[in-house]
């Protein structure tokens, strides 16, 4: 029963979806409720990529089939995910954007990622971003649905939406939280190093998505997914220890939304393993 509390807090925190009245004050909250819930980051990752998903076997279903239905799906399912999280990931990696575009010390650095305006590195960064995935989930439908129909990239988008959440703990696990603790929302969830037990809770809701990555192709599509994401980590890893000494709340955003384009990235080199 903790489990489902701490899934159904992070469920609160992470996206719209609603946890009110009774169920919200069985729930309840904690600083200590609050940190343990970012742990099931990836279950929540089940929610939104089921409903993209949904999005997108919809729209390919039901509109008339041309070239441009793909496209379709993929705004569609695109922008569903955009409204049932709030854009909650996508702002955090403008924010970094903003904040790491210029070359600036990391407590300017900090403080730029603290302000609510966007500026002109966080606007061409999640315009690209959004764009380059759109572009991504459509080339993949085009390669994949005149074969099987929508369910296989159905299958691999909602993978995507659960593991590129597992990036963010190992982030949390690996670097110290160096946000601005006066105006920080996410101190709660990320103030305090990850545990080697919520690293572990977050992989095993990742375990689902990898056994119906197997069934969708090869190992060989499994290992470039994982190579992707270990990469892409890494990677940001090391520019946030060397640049700011740490991580924010708007650094875990940041790495969602990176992985989760390097999964489709991942797919679209192997979509022949997929077929």
């Amino acid at each position: 029963m903790q489990a489902l509390r701490h899934f159904l807090l992070a469920v609160q925190f992470f996206s719209r979806i609603p946890v009110t009245g009774r169920l919200a004050a069985w729930v309840g909250w904690s600083p200590e409720l609050q940190r343990a819930s970012a742990a099931h980051l990836p279950g929540v990752g089940w929610l939104v990529g089921l409903w993209a998903a949904l999005l997108l076997g919809l729209t390919q279903w039901l509109a008339p089939s041309n070239p441009w239905t793909v496209l379709l799906a993929a705004v569609i399912s695109t922008a569903g995910t955009l409204w049932l999280t709030g854009g909650f990931h996508e702002d955090g990696l403008a924010d970094v954007a903003d904040g790491l575009g210029g070359l600036v010390p990391a407590e300017r650095a900090l403080e730029i990622m603290k302000d609510s305006r966007l500026g002109a590195y966080g606007v061409m960064t999640l315009v690209m971003v959004l764009l380059t995935k759109i572009a991504l989930i459509a080339l993949l439908m085009a390669g994949v649905t005149p074969f099987w129909g929508p369910v296989p990239m159905m299958v691999l988008l909602c993978s995507a939406h659960v593991l590129s959440r597992f990036a963010p703990l190992v982030l949390m696990r690996n670097l110290p939280h160096v946000g601005l603790a006066a105006t920080s929302k996410t101190l709660n969830v990320a103030g305090r190093q990850l545990d080697w037990q919520g690293l572990l809770t977050g992989a095993l809701w990742c375990l689902p998505a990898l056994a119906l990555l197997w069934w969708l192709g090869t190992a060989a599509l499994i290992l470039k997914i994982l190579l992707g994401c270990a990469l892409t980590t890494w990677l940001l890893q090391r520019w946030l220890r060397k640049r700011l000494g740490g991580m924010t709340g708007d650094c875990l955003g940041a790495c969602q939304q990176l992985n989760e384009l390097a999964i489709l990235l991942a797919s679209a080199f192997a979509v022949r393993q997929i077929l």
